[in-house]
């Protein structure tokens, strides 16, 4: 297992946000945590990063505790991008995907730095904007631009919050091609969402929060009718295409 969660409790103040989690993660799965807002996945996230650090529990990367690694060497291991929001520093795309290459050398880029990211623009087909400011582009580019910088940060467990967020259904699909393709390299990625449907399409493993809690824990069987009514409280119909979930919401669950 290359992370794993014990008794993992988290308060703001003396509200509880996360209460005893136990969870495993091996590598090479697209694991999804899904949850109403306030359900703790955000939260959760910035625990295993340990920008936040939990009140109780353990969490444990390649059987090592999280409190034991520098910044910089937690930061080869995990790379975060956070929910998509404005940009305010003036770097062009190269420059910025260049930033995820600090964990290995510091401040000072190396040449195998640059071409790592020149590689990784290459890969992922952002080479026609390689060179444009990153406040000029879409919210979907930019979301691309920093999920490839955490790919040229080589990090072994990638985490996402809500990487398809007010993005458009090209963006999406292009984002989760992105995604596949680093879990193809034996990647462990972790992603918050929303859309129930891409969920079911994309997913290894779904994880369902409920009031901080693990509601849920596996597959498909995970995204059933009646645990969508009692976390998110909205009755829905479920489809299959695929071998895969289609969710449509009716009404409010009453």
């Amino acid at each position: 297992m290359i992370l794993k969660i014990e008794a993992l409790n988290f308060a703001y103040n003396k509200e509880r946000v996360l209460k005893n989690i136990n969870l495993e993660a091996e590598k090479g799965k697209l694991i999804t945590l899904i949850g109403p807002n306030g359900s703790g996945k955000s939260t959760l996230l910035k625990c295993i990063n340990n920008y936040l650090v939990p009140n109780q529990g353990i969490i444990k990367i390649k059987n090592k505790n999280i409190k034991d690694f520098t910044k910089k060497e937690l930061a080869k291991i995990i790379a975060y991008v956070p929910q998509a929001s404005e940009t305010k520093f003036n770097l062009n795309v190269f420059e910025t995907i260049l930033m995820g290459r600090k964990a290995h050398s510091g401040w000072k880029a190396t040449q195998k730095d640059k071409d790592i990211t020149a590689k990784v623009i290459c890969e992922m087909k952002l080479d026609k904007i390689a060179f444009k400011d990153i406040n000029n582009l879409s919210g979907g580019q930019q979301q691309k631009v920093f999920i490839a910088r955490a790919v040229a940060q080589a990090a072994e467990i990638i985490l996402l919050d809500e990487p398809t967020n007010n993005l458009d259904l090209k963006h999406q699909l292009e984002i989760f091609e992105m995604i596949e393709n680093e879990v193809s390299t034996g990647k462990t990625v972790i992603v918050t969402m929303h859309d129930l449907s891409l969920v079911s399409r994309f997913s290894d493993r779904i994880i369902m929060l409920k009031d901080g809690c693990i509601y849920s824990d596996g597959t498909g069987h995970t995204l059933s009718a009646s645990n969508i009514n009692s976390v998110y409280g909205v009755e829905v119909s479920l489809k299959e295409h695929n071998g895969k979930k289609i969710i449509i919401p009716e009404k409010i669950y009453v």
